[in-house]
């Protein structure tokens, strides 16, 4: 028994001991106990106590956070050494860990890390927004995770399920501010949140509950609310709870029928006047009450597979040309759907299809590069072959050779929650099963069910006796399956693998929750390829752009865990028969043809990837004519002159190359090899001087290029409309008081095709565009950057050459559309006066002017 500890046995045990070492979860139960019992011994009898501490007082086993079988190998050691134990395997094993463990903490620190964040769509992408002058504070649910992962949301933590607004009871009477916000889930609230509600009203305080109703209990899966309670009833009850007054706040304000009976007062808004509904009820006496009405985006997911939610035949495409990378997108809508792509110009953003929910609040970003795509379906490249033409496809796959299990197999299978990652681990314990194989699975999920790191700790035994343990531990795992390179290069999974394990990973490197703070945040793949090859060595590094694949043979990304599990299995990484793997996918019972067709996939791309991109090619879901971002200084400057001359002509282009070339000149001169400077010019005069007007925006939309990304995604009878903000015809948004876009139908391409032919207008009287202030302010910016540049560069030597480097790479800044962009000018002209101060302080006087 853990206590009262049996005396007679614990001195049996414990007197022919130095030292006893208690290793127990959280409070010192039975290390308090022995050491209460042998406090009367004699010292030369007594054996030392060690665990939460040791025979010093240092501590050893923290009594908070997770005990695992890393940190116990740690602490063994520790005190082995402390009693001066020896052994010839004993000290060598030692010795191999702590060199495992030297070289793993060598390993470059990777910038991106994997965390729970909100849904693509999720209301409290909106809903959790704050205001000034009155504390918020979080409860318990998904919007729990705001001071997590959004701590430019002012939020305060949360008290225990049903304590919500208590804080700010007991608080309020002794601080300045007179108001508070307090998040409040509709679970929650039927829960037993109407009593700290209630509590509220007989406190006095001035609070205002965000009610966010999401009609699910999402955070634990998506049940169901228990007593299905409505906006109606919800509304009703505050009411005659003594509530008021209530705004019910939502994304669909005509949903509600005639029949509703809402409490006296209470008013229905739109959610984009959630800001003025709070400043209006921040200034409210007493408890009133915010009903933020929108479904929980993953279960519209769930019911819109089942037929049971209405699905809009509506999706938004983003013309990666034409998009500035600003990021405004990500600012409206806080979504993970809205992605970043690296190109030739700069990093852009992109819509992921798979994951997006269709709340559409990405399109209110200032910018023309958002399209809506109505009917339609997503493409497959799967779709364009027959069941025929795919069996004898697959046909084509050899069997691989199984490596034999002799003992036991460990298996590191890394991913994102929500994403099918548990459901690869789920078949591998099953196909084990089939074949009489012994199999322990441990799913690692923390914050998964918000898309936060995943891992499977998969063991396979010849049988049941070589399985000791289900966690994997340091230098333990045989196999790493990284479905997420993301979690694959991180430190939680490093430690735990093998210098002798194969590596297979993912190489597509989706988004983190950092990107919706750092809209520059270093997303390359080569540095956490570069840990892993580090790892293990390249030669047992295996990288395939699953992502992009599967979605691209599928219509769903989905798919990409188990494509990665066929890719592995033909690898012959893995002591299972494909046979096996296929009847654990037949048993499972979910979207079997799709998986076993997936499957398939992956062992194919792992025999013949080339077959599988000439397949994707023939169908038209292939890249196309997409190319590599430059590699070589001379391909990326020929790309940007043969741009420019796109753009306007081959004169406007030769000024460009004769430019760079002038500083590549003034370059040489300093007699060093670095040729920086003149690369950086190259890219952002580039970005200057092709600057999005409206005669390059429909160029960009009538190339060529937008359509056929546009039908390598989408196929069937679909037709387009244009979110645009013309300088004459927009409206100005009312809260913000800047542009609003507008709707345009399909007639606008017709349009765009007439535009583009009109560049040659740009620069000229006859430019009725080149008079607006925006445009004149482009063309300024273009001649001050080739003037304070050619001036620096009079003065240039080793010692200035970085500074001058920084001050070429400033236009950086400059992105966007409309306000956007002035903005952006602004902090350009911040910088660059801080900038050309520090060069005037160590060179004479440069000017280089930014109104």
């Amino acid at each position: 028994m853990t206590w009262p500890l049996e005396k007679a046995g614990i001195r049996d045990f414990s007197a022919h001991h130095d030292e006893i070492l208690v290793v127990e979860e959280k409070a010192p139960v039975i290390e308090d106990q022995m050491k209460h019992q042998f406090y009367s011994w004699r010292a030369e009898e007594r054996p030392a106590i060690t665990g939460r501490k040791d025979d010093a007082g240092a501590e050893l086993i923290p009594g908070h956070g997770e005990t695992s079988v890393s940190m116990m190998v740690d602490v063994l050691i520790r005190r082995l050494l402390a009693q001066g134990i020896s052994h010839p395997r004993l000290d060598a094993r030692i010795a191999q860990i702590e060199e495992r463990r030297n070289q793993v903490a060598q390993l470059p620190a990777v910038n991106a890390i994997r965390t729970a964040y909100f849904c693509s769509g999720c209301p409290h992408n909106s809903s959790t927004r704050v205001i000034d002058g009155s504390l918020t504070f979080t409860g318990v649910g998904c919007y729990g995770i705001v001071p997590l992962v959004m701590p430019d949301r002012n939020t305060e933590y949360a008290a225990q399920m049903g304590a919500e607004g208590t804080l700010w009871v007991g608080l309020h009477r002794f601080v300045d501010l007179d108001h508070s916000f307090q998040n409040l889930g509709d679970g929650t609230y039927f829960h037993s949140g109407i009593l700290a509600v209630r509590a509220a009203i007989s406190s006095g305080a001035n609070i205002t509950y965000k009610m966010l109703y999401n009609d699910a209990v999402a955070m634990t899966g998506g049940q169901p609310l228990e007593g299905e309670m409505s906006v109606e009833m919800m509304a009703n009850q505050l009411y005659w709870e003594g509530v008021g007054p209530i705004v019910v706040v939502t994304d669909e304000p005509d949903k509600y029928p005639a029949s509703v009976t809402w409490p006296p007062g209470t008013e229905v808004r739109h959610r984009d006047e959630l800001e003025k509904t709070q400043r209006e009820l921040q200034k409210c006496k007493g408890v009133s009450a915010i009903i933020y009405d929108q479904t929980c985006a993953a279960e519209k997911r769930r019911r819109r597979k089942r037929g049971l939610f209405p699905d809009p035949d509506k999706r938004l495409f983003i013309n990666e040309d034409v998009c500035e990378g600003c990021g405004d997108c990500s600012t409206q809508s806080n979504c993970m759907s809205v992605q970043p792509i690296e190109t030739e110009f700069g990093r852009k953003r992109r819509i992921d299809q798979s994951s997006c929910n269709k709340d559409f609040s990405c399109q209110d970003g200032f910018c023309p590069s958002f399209v809506s795509v109505e009917g339609g379906r997503l493409r497959k490249a799967e779709k364009s072959h027959t069941d025929e033409e795919l069996e004898a496809i697959f046909s084509r796959i050899a069997t691989p050779e199984i490596p034999p299990l002799e003992n036991t197999c460990n298996i590191l299978l890394t991913g994102i929650g929500g994403t099918g990652v548990l459901t690869v681990g789920a078949i591998l314990g099953m196909a084990a099963h089939v074949e009489g194989r012994a199999c322990s699975v441990m799913d690692i999920t923390g914050m998964a069910q918000k898309g936060g790191a995943v891992l499977s700790h998969i063991r396979l035994g010849a049988s049941r006796d070589c399985i000791n343990a289900p966690r994997l531990w340091s230098d333990s795992a045989d196999l790493l399956i990284g479905c997420d390179l993301v979690v694959s290069a991180g430190a939680q999974v490093t430690g735990l693998v093998r210098r002798e394990a194969n590596v297979v990973v993912n190489s597509d490197v989706l988004p983190t929750a950092q990107f919706q703070r750092d809209q520059n945040i270093d997303f390359s793949k080569e540095s956490m390829l570069g840990v892993l090859g580090q790892l293990v060595g390249d030669e047992r590094l295996s990288e395939v752009a699953a992502t992009r694949l599967a979605t691209r043979l599928m219509g769903d990304s989905i798919a990409t865990n188990v494509f990665m599990l066929g890719y592995t299995l033909q690898k012959g990484f893995i002591p299972l028969s494909v046979a096996s793997v296929e009847k654990a996918i037949e048993l499972n019972g979910v979207a079997v043809t799709s998986n076993l067709h997936t499957l398939a996939w992956g062992r194919l791309a792992a025999q013949d990837l080339q077959a599988v991109e000439s397949l994707l090619a023939e169908s038209g879901s292939g890249e196309g004519r997409e190319q590599p971002v430059s590699d070589t200084p001379e391909l990326a400057l020929q790309r940007r002159v043969e741009a420019l001359t796109a753009y306007q002509d081959s004169t406007y282009a030769e000024q460009y190359r004769n430019y760079v070339e002038r500083v590549r000149e003034a370059e040489a001169r300093l007699d060093i090899s670095d040729t920086t400077l003149s690369e950086t010019v190259a890219r952002y005069l580039y970005k200057l001087m092709a600057y999005k007007d409206e005669y390059e925006v429909a160029r960009l939309y009538t190339s060529g290029d937008f359509e056929r990304r546009l039908k390598q995604q989408f196929e069937g009878d679909f037709k387009l409309r244009f979110h645009l903000a013309p300088a004459i015809l927009s409206p100005k948004n009312p809260k913000t008081g800047q542009p609003r876009k507008i709707e345009f139908g399909p007639w606008m391409f017709l349009a765009f095709k007439v535009l583009a032919r009109l560049k040659v207008l740009r620069g000229t009287a006859l430019d009725i565009f080149g008079y607006h202030r925006e445009r004149r302010r482009e063309r300024q910016l273009i001649v001050e950057y080739r003037d304070g540049i050619e001036r620096m560069m009079s003065e240039l030597d080793r010692d200035n050459y970085s500074l001058l480097v920084d001050i070429a790479s400033l236009p950086e800044i400059i992105k966007g559309y409309g306000h956007i962009k002035n903005d952006n000018i602004k902090d350009y002209a911040t910088q660059l006066a801080m900038k050309t101060a520090q060069w005037k302080n160590g060179k004479g006087q440069v000017l280089a002017r930014a109104a």
